[in-house]
């Protein structure tokens, strides 16, 4: 009898260990915070988290309540809803996701001044309870700037596919970096709209317009739209008409307006607020605005 009970206590000792195993190594988001909770923000992003292209920009590191970027918005949204707010915005306008990236990114003639995992992710406050990733569009460009100035050879396609799975590499070491600091955030991810259906790129090629749908939707499709399935919610742009929209987006054609923040703050606070927030659509008619390659 006792070796029964021995045997059963190791079994559910095992299950336990096997469970917290599980729980330990997953990038789950945790439920949102209580209505009127006191929120530890933590924004990770390039220049939108600085608000390029509002009419009342931030400067990075710097207070900033009346900024008109999506970060401040939500802030105040928070606010207007009973909740303190701490922020912490590490967004570093023209960054990139990874020391790989910064240096391809140099190589082709791109200024790049710092990447996510080793000027950002560090200073992820401890008691961060959400944190949101704007990540990709600069990288985008990088890969693009890459294959114009001839990476790839005569097999583009297979290169940026290459440099979707690094993203895809770099993108979990971001992860695992923010979830072992900040163990108890929210983790609220931005995907990117289809970048050839932006109005920077208008006057690009065909060709090159090619090569940013296949990477930005490539991005968005192999890296971060399945982070869904580990319960991370995912602010879908991909499919949303208003982020490819002029009237949503500065003179730039590339970042957003006083309009297309307020749309993305208004998006991620429903994405902070809501448990089950539903996925990124598998498919739609803007992931596909010119012929693929």
């Amino acid at each position: 009898m006792k070796s029964l009970r021995r045997a059963l206590l190791l079994t559910l000792l095992a299950i336990a260990a096997v469970s917290c195993g599980e729980k330990s190594d997953s990038p789950l988001s945790p439920t949102p915070p209580a209505p009127g909770a006191a929120v530890y923000f933590t924004a990770i992003g390039a220049s939108d988290a600085a608000g390029v292209g509002s009419s009342a920009p931030c400067v990075p590191f710097t207070d900033c309540p009346n900024g008109m970027g999506y970060v401040p918005r939500i802030v105040r949204d928070l606010q207007g809803q009973g909740s303190t707010v701490t922020l912490s915005n590490l967004g570093i306008p023209a960054a990139v996701l990874s020391q790989r990236f910064q240096t391809l990114g140099q190589q082709y003639g791109r200024t790049i001044p710092a990447n996510f995992i080793e000027q950002e992710m560090p200073f992820v406050p401890r008691d961060s309870t959400v944190v949101t990733i704007f990540a990709g569009a600069n990288d985008v460009n990088t890969i693009s700037a890459a294959v114009g100035g001839g990476a790839g050879g005569s097999d583009p396609v297979a290169y940026i596919d290459q440099q979707i799975r690094a993203f895809g590499e770099d993108y979990t070491t971001l992860l695992q970096g923010i979830r072992a600091r900040a163990t108890s955030a929210r983790i609220v991810v931005i995907n990117l709209p289809n970048m050839a259906a932006m109005p920077f790129a208008s006057g690009y090629s065909l060709e090159r317009r090619q090569l940013l749908q296949k990477a930005s939707v490539g991005i968005n499709s192999q890296v971060i739209n399945p982070l869904a399935g580990q319960g991370i919610p995912i602010v879908d742009l991909q499919c949303d008409g208003r982020y490819v929209d002029p009237s949503y987006l500065s003179s730039d054609g590339f970042h957003p307006n006083d309009g297309g923040y307020a749309a993305l703050a208004a998006d991620v606070v429903r994405a902070i607020q809501t448990a089950g927030y539903p996925a990124p659509s598998s498919s739609c008619s803007l992931t596909t605005v010119v012929p693929p390659r």
